[in-house]
């Protein structure tokens, strides 16, 4: 085997672990956050991007504490905002999301909490029960 090949191989396995924790999360395409707050939802939003260790970190603890407790994903609709794709735009700036690792829950017109760069499980789940 080539060790380009190799590299790359290597590489992306390494981002599988990643990608495995974000089973719940819907893909974020402009409005989709808006539409689901009209509707009514409240929306857990995750600013990350797929090379991220601390955003691997929180989707990790975020993955756990789901799994412990459906009601969170009963409450809320979880939704990941790609920061290569979205760092620049609207869904980004209009909120004043400083950085990729920022996780935010919205209800209504209001910003019920946010966490940027924590990987404490405690305090995601504290966010996470604003929501409920």
């Amino acid at each position: 085997m080539k060790k380009r090949t190799f590299l790359s191989l290597a590489a992306s396995a390494c981002l599988l672990p990643t990608f495995a924790f974000a089973e719940g999360f819907i893909d974020y395409t402009p409005g989709l956050i808006q539409s689901e707050l009209d509707a009514g939802n409240t929306v857990f939003v995750d600013y990350s991007a797929v090379w991220c260790s601390t955003c691997a970190r929180q989707e990790r603890v975020i993955s756990a504490l789901t799994d412990a407790n459906s009601a969170y994903e009963e409450a809320m609709t979880f939704i990941k905002v790609d920061w290569d794709t979205y760092g620049r735009d609207e869904v980004v700036t209009s909120r004043g999301i400083p950085r990729r690792s920022t996780l935010i829950v919205l209800r209504g017109d209001d910003e019920l909490g946010r966490i940027v760069a924590g990987t404490r499980e405690d305090d995601i789940r504290a966010l996470m029960d604003l929501g409920l």
